[in-house]
């Protein structure tokens, strides 16, 4: 896949693309990306990228001009253009693997009020909220939705490592463990150092339902499980005096 981010502040995602997993998947062919300052396309002097809005109101707003050269610069037209705003679609995990799927995306980094709507009307596919909150910068929440689509891109990381992470199916992760046993008085349970593979994996998937009922009992509304979850469920919900 090949990733475009269009900015105002390239320093910020540099470090991004340059460690950890991302530097892997770069360095082994996965993933391309480009970081294209837009500022560079501004028509003054002075670079100016920002204007009050018509109307009147608070803040500022991204001009048009900038971005529509930098976009056509990228050849964006012909390609999935991705935007994160508040106003969009909220994110989830089988929206980050539709993304995945993509081989170019192209993401715009919005700042202040947001960017003018002529933009998003010709060139936006994908306008896409984080969450039910607002943060003060678009590299921010850019960087959250590659982070979540590029890791199920296959190649990047294992398939095990994905397939009982929370969002994969309609459970959350049970807790993990690792050394040492014992750690300020706290001790893993007992039975993750049984051997007992059956019984770990019951354990497991009690935890998941557990911690699922308690933080996102949403997603069990219409979850659909076999007998034996079902049951499992069942004895969890009765044990809490939930049934």
């Amino acid at each position: 896949m090949k990733i475009e981010v269009l900015t105002l502040f390239p320093q910020m995602l540099e470090g991004f693309f340059t460690n950890s997993i991302m530097a892997r998947a770069v360095k082994a062919g996965i993933i391309s990306y480009d970081l294209l300052d837009w500022r560079q396309f501004a028509l003054d002097r002075h670079h100016k990228c920002d204007d009050s809005p018509f109307g009147g109101g608070a803040g500022m707003v991204i001009k048009p001009e900038p971005l529509f050269k930098a976009l056509d610069s990228v050849d964006a037209m012909n390609k999935r253009v991705v935007y994160a705003s508040p106003s969009g679609r909220r994110l989830t995990q089988d929206y980050a693997r539709d993304l995945s799927r993509e081989p170019e995306l192209v993401f715009i980094c919005g700042h202040y009020e947001g960017i003018d709507q002529r933009i998003i009307d010709r060139y936006v596919d994908d306008e896409i909220s984080i969450g039910d909150y607002v943060v003060s910068s678009g590299e921010v929440a850019t960087l959250v939705i590659i982070d979540a689509l590029y890791r199920l891109i296959d190649g990047v990381i294992t398939d095990s490592s994905l397939d009982e992470e929370s969002f994969t199916g309609p459970l959350l992760e049970y807790p993990q463990y690792t050394r040492p046993e014992t750690y300020c008085g706290m001790s893993v349970p007992d039975i993750l150092l049984s051997g007992h593979h059956a019984n770990i994996e019951k354990w497991r998937l009690q935890k998941r339902l557990e911690k699922t009922l308690s933080n996102r009992p949403d997603l069990l509304e219409s979850a659909s499980f076999d007998e034996r979850t079902s049951k499992l469920l069942q004895e969890i919900k009765l044990t809490k005096g939930l049934d």
